[in-house]
């Protein structure tokens, strides 16, 4: 009988992830406030999850009421466009997660703030609210490339459903820390939605995207504040498998 999988301790700091896993966590917070923003103030487009503005995209192409079909557009080629340009960064700075993830979540931040800048900058409508679509799904599609280079387990901070899948197929068998990762990231993901509707509906959209945008600027300090030579700055073998 096999023996039941160890946790290594390692969400808050260790030497296979370092600090990777709870800034990951903090991402997923982060991409629960920013899909709030999007499906309930931007005519009901995902900017994170593609599934589902797939979805929302063919109700728009089949004239349902209340979806934006040039925001799910923009929103989709936001996103491959951010997937690529993280493949490139990947290519580029090499083995490193941690300059990877630093510039990824830089690069973010600035989308961000252009973003926010857009909100204040044009008059609300239809081309604002695809323009803003296509700013925050360029830095998710970019998260979401490099997140999966980085390969914390169970800690994709955009998508849940393979999440989902792995805490209810491996209860017969479950893992301490991974069971608790994938409880932990959608929990997360739940307060970051809850959190970004709440401030949607009371503050409009500029609030909940200056909370992201601050995450986001924490992180890169986090980022910055660590060691080149850290243990976890390379992936170890096996280490995404843990």
């Amino acid at each position: 009988m096999a023996e039941p999988r160890r946790w290594d301790g390692s969400l808050f700091g260790g030497p296979i992830h370092g600090p990777l896993p709870i800034l990951l966590v903090t991402l997923t917070f982060t991409t629960g406030i920013v899909d709030a923003v999007s499906v309930l103030g931007l005519g009901r487009v995902f900017v994170a999850n593609m599934t589902g503005n797939v979805v929302f995209l063919g109700f728009a192409l089949a004239g349902a009421p209340g979806f934006a079909l040039l925001g799910s557009l923009a929103a989709l080629a936001g996103f491959l466009g951010g997937a690529l340009a993280g493949g490139r960064v990947i290519r580029l700075v090499g083995g490193d997660r941690r300059r990877v993830l630093l510039t990824a979540v830089a690069v973010a931040a600035v989308l961000q703030a252009g973003a926010i800048g857009v909100l204040l900058a044009v008059p609300a409508g239809t081309v604002a609210a695809a323009a803003v679509s296509a700013l925050l799904a360029v830095g998710l599609g970019l998260q979401n490339s490099v997140v999966r280079h980085v390969a914390v387990p169970d800690l994709t901070t955009t998508v849940l459903t393979m999440t989902l899948t792995g805490i209810a197929s491996d209860l017969h068998d479950p893992g301490r820390g991974t069971l608790f990762r994938r409880v932990l990231a959608v929990l997360t993901m739940l307060a970051g939605a809850a959190l970004g509707a709440l401030l949607v509906n009371r503050a409009g959209l500029i609030w909940p995207l200056a909370v992201v945008l601050a995450l986001q600027l924490g992180i890169g300090v986090v980022l910055l504040a660590q060691g080149r030579n850290a243990p976890w700055v390379t992936p170890r073998d096996g280490a995404a498998r843990r």
